[in-house]
């Protein structure tokens, strides 16, 4: 552009000043107060929850080590033999008395018609009509008659005797008299020799008849341990029989485990005792079942800790001694059957919380 055309226009004009936009309003209290308002609700909520879990375990114990146990019931063979049969199968539901196992009972069968035959021979020797007591029965009469014998020629020779000394009689009736008491007197003690061999010879057919019962029950006995029944209502588990197996007297064939005799056994710290006695109640949550507890009660304290029952126990006067918070194990009986549809098993870990306070 030239000076010329410059001139033509003339004096340039100043653009107009801009204006501000009008600053807005500082809310800088009421955002404050809204975040004052906020962290004092969530400081009542916290204290609240706090209150809440401090009140809720004010007066328990608990504590995570513990474990359900149980009745683990052996069955053994009592007797040896092949196995004949295997009623059941691992895992299976039994009732007391049901059948298990049988075994091979030939031998047995055997044995026990050989103890009936002696105990036959044993009671035949006494005669079917009970002769050994009839025998018993004239000796001790024998006896009786030799006794009224004797005391009659003890009497003569007495009232003989007065009479010689009298004179009324010879010296030859008086002897007479002597002997005939005599006589009397060793037939007296024939007849107690006998009845006593009588005696004892029916004591010796009686005890012979006994022991051929005792012999004949025993065979009868072992006969019926052939058949193997279950000892208990319970669930069969560690079978370790199969058929035709050769099985000897104490060897465990299989166990029964009974799934409604069961309770807890809670290790619970030393210093969780102090309160801790036998009544009070307790809340039992098994890790297998979530959301549902079962009721119980503290049972009985174990006399000593669980580290005394260990392999090694520990020994503190070796020099290397750390103090170790000790745990002690707690019975905790249920106050009810468990759920058929829950089952407490032995062995499973459960969590258990007792109340101290009443």
């Amino acid at each position: 552009m030239d000076a010329d055309s410059a001139v033509r226009r003339g004096p340039l004009k100043e653009a107009p000043p801009l204006k501000e936009a009008p600053a807005e309003p500082v809310r800088t209290r009421p955002r404050r107060t809204k975040m004052l308002v906020i962290a004092g609700v969530a400081l009542l909520l916290v204290a609240a929850v706090a209150g809440y879990f401090w009140l809720s375990s004010r007066g328990r114990e608990g504590t995570d080590d513990a474990q359900v146990e149980g009745h683990v019931i052996p069955v053994l063979s009592r007797v040896s033999g092949y196995v004949r049969e295997v009623r059941v199968e691992e895992n299976q539901r039994v009732r007391a008395g049901d059948l298990l196992v049988v075994l091979d009972d030939k031998d047995l069968t055997a044995r026990l018609r050989k103890a009936e035959a002696d105990l036959a021979v044993a009671r035949s020797s006494t005669g079917p009509g009970g002769e050994s007591a009839a025998e018993v029965g004239a000796a001790r009469a024998a006896v009786a008659q030799a006794r009224a014998e004797t005391d009659r020629t003890a009497a003569e020779l007495r009232r003989d005797r007065e009479l010689a000394a009298q004179g009324a009689i010879a010296r030859q009736e008086l002897d007479n008299a002597v002997a005939a008491a005599q006589a009397a007197q060793a037939a007296l003690r024939a007849a107690q020799n006998r009845a006593e061999a009588a005696v004892a010879g029916s004591r010796g057919s009686t005890a012979k008849v006994a022991s051929a019962v005792a012999e004949r029950d025993e065979a009868a006995l072992e006969e019926s341990y052939a058949r193997i029944t279950a000892p208990h209502d319970g669930v069969v588990t560690k079978k370790s029989v199969e058929v035709g197996q050769l099985v000897q007297p104490g060897q465990a064939l299989l166990a029964v485990v009974p799934l409604r005799d069961v309770w807890v056994v809670a290790n619970f710290k030393e210093t969780q005792l102090e309160e801790l006695k036998p009544g009070d109640p307790a809340t039992i949550r098994a890790d297998a079942y979530h959301g549902h507890s079962f009721r119980g009660h503290v049972e009985s304290l174990s006399p000593a800790t669980g580290a005394r029952f260990s392999l090694l126990p520990p020994d503190n006067a070796t020099g290397n001694f750390v103090k170790v918070v000790q745990r002690v194990p707690v019975k905790i009986a249920l106050d009810e059957p468990p759920d058929p549809a829950r089952p407490l098993r032995p062995g499973m870990s459960v969590r258990v919380s007792v109340r101290t306070t009443r």
